[in-house]
């Protein structure tokens, strides 16, 4: 007797990619077991254990026979347990003829003892590149619905239980038939810890915020403690736009690998505060299976480092790469993988190691200590920071005769979005000020004489490398698009050389 044979497709992502994975079934005539080949690892191992289990708990006939699995392609290690709803599906249409339905389709989904299909990890970016593959119809967890209805273009069938795939594949009860509906996602501005107009003073800080949140500047507080450089940072949060429908993709993607709350759609933008404590893996990405860390879980966010200069040296030095390319690669000895991280860096810093050097407090510090502790942030890393901003100390009475204004909150935020808006329609959708090449800054910066005589002079006086005189453009011509403003003046450089470094790595005491 011939042995039956059957094909189901499943899919597996490595960072942003996906790869196809078919599922063979071949029953053959020998003692009842399920063997499972294909280079899986111990929890893929284990879908035979929950397969068998869920078959009899739903009353759904297990073959009598010898059921060998492949998963192929056979070289690829295989570790998630996504793959299990489509082995059992591999199962179920191995005695019976292959439906034209079941080959254009993915499956995707992990199997309970019960019966149940449970939730899996990643499932916005699965969706995503299976339609990249050219897949349209997704057979997927119920539970996954309302991320995967965000994904355009695709049409879905939400599975409860394997005993409803049972049906659907025996054509007894077909599975519903969702498409994608991306038009019911709303957004609004992300709140913040603290609003802008409820800081005290900091006039000069609050102007670079704004700056910052425009053209998607990094920034670096520094001043004593207790003056207010964390309540900024997280005040910038607050300035920023709604997420876009793109960005929620990414983010929600980004967020399932790394979090247990797989139905949870990311409709706000985020900001993520490590301590500097935390390990180089949590903040840069890695580990086991090269998943993502703070870099790019604050992707079109905000990244603050709260005192940068008590970060290690290995983690600061790991910001080069997404200061300037927004992406990060994550290389481990299973696989590499590239991540997005386009964030906005807001850190902050005292100028030395107790806090109050160049305050009206008294330091006692050594110069060899302050040195030594502005140094800890290494000058590519500066060369990367837009804007540095001295926060100062408020007098005592002001702190509580101090009204909050929400126009001024409102004022703000809609600066900073025309802002924005004026960019994406000169630069293209989606890219800012700080993210433009040099070329295509070249050809939308048009300086007057003026400025450009200036700038030319602080570059010489200052010592300027390449890439911070490209970013001080960068930084006036947000500035500019502030003032609406299609060139960019002396006035606009002038302010940008304002945010130039003073009191980390270029001022010895």
């Amino acid at each position: 007797m011939m042995a039956m044979n059957s094909h189901i497709q499943s899919l597996l992502t490595y960072g942003f990619e996906g790869v196809v994975i078919e599922i063979e079934c071949q029953l053959s005539n020998s003692l009842p077991t399920i063997i499972i080949v294909g280079l899986g690892n111990k929890a893929v191992g284990e879908a035979k254990d929950r397969i068998r289990s869920a078959f009899a708990s739903s009353g759904i006939q297990l073959p009598r026979k010898r059921i060998t699995i492949n998963l192929a392609p056979a070289d690829l290690p295989k570790d998630s347990t996504s793959l299990d709803l489509a082995i059992a599906a591999a199962i179920m249409t191995c005695n019976q003829p292959q439906q034209d339905s079941t080959a254009k389709q993915l499956i995707i989904g992990e199997v309970a003892l019960d019966g149940r299909i449970r939730p899996v990890r990643g499932i916005v970016g699965k969706l995503l590149a299976g339609k990249k593959l050219g897949f349209d119809t997704f057979v997927i967890p119920e539970a996954n619905l309302a991320q995967a209805m965000v994904v355009p273009g695709i049409t879905i069938k939400p599975a409860a239980s394997i005993q409803s795939l049972h049906l659907d594949i025996t054509n007894q009860a077909p599975l519903p038939l969702c498409p994608s509906a991306p038009s019911t996602i709303s957004t609004n501005h992300t709140k913040s810890e603290h609003s802008i107009s409820a800081i005290v003073g900091q006039s000069h800080a609050k102007r670079s915020l704004e700056i910052a949140a425009a053209g998607g500047h990094n920034i670096l507080l520094i001043g004593p403690p207790g003056a207010g450089k964390t309540m900024l940072a997280k005040a910038l949060l607050g300035l920023l736009p709604p997420l876009n429908y793109n960005e929620i993709l990414e983010l929600t993607h980004l967020y399932s690998l790394t979090t247990y709350d797989y139905e949870k759609l990311i409709t706000e933008r985020p900001i993520r505060t490590p301590h500097h404590s935390s390990s180089h893996i949590s903040i840069v990405g890695g580990g086991t299976y090269a998943l993502p860390g703070e870099l790019s879980l604050s992707h079109h966010g905000v990244l603050l480092l709260d005192e940068m200069p008590e970060f290690t040296r290995q983690t600061l030095e790991a910001l080069r790469q997404p200061l300037e390319e927004r992406t990060i690669t994550v290389s481990r000895l299973r696989q590499t993988v590239q991540y997005p991280a386009g964030f906005i860096l807001a850190a902050t810093a005292n100028p030395c190691p107790c806090g109050y050097y160049g305050s009206s407090h008294e330091c006692i510090c050594t110069p060899y200590q302050i040195l030594s502790y502005q140094q800890k942030i290494s000058g590519p890393i500066i060369d990367r920071i837009d804007l540095f901003v001295s926060v100062e100390v408020v007098e005592h009475p002001r702190l509580l005769n101090h009204t909050p204004d929400a126009s001024d909150d409102a004022a703000r935020k809609k600066r900073v979005s025309d802002a924005r808006k004026t960019q994406y329609k000169r630069q293209g959708d989606g890219i800012l000020n700080s993210e433009l090449k040099n070329d295509a800054l070249i050809s939308h910066s048009v300086l007057s004489e003026e400025a450009t005589a200036l700038l030319n002079t602080a570059a010489k006086k200052l010592s300027l490398s390449a890439r911070s005189y490209m970013r001080i453009i960068k930084v006036a011509r947000t500035i500019a698009d502030l003032e609406s403003s299609r060139d960019i003046s002396v006035q606009h450089i002038s302010e940008a050389l304002q945010y130039r470094p003073g009191a980390i790595g270029r001022q010895a005491p």
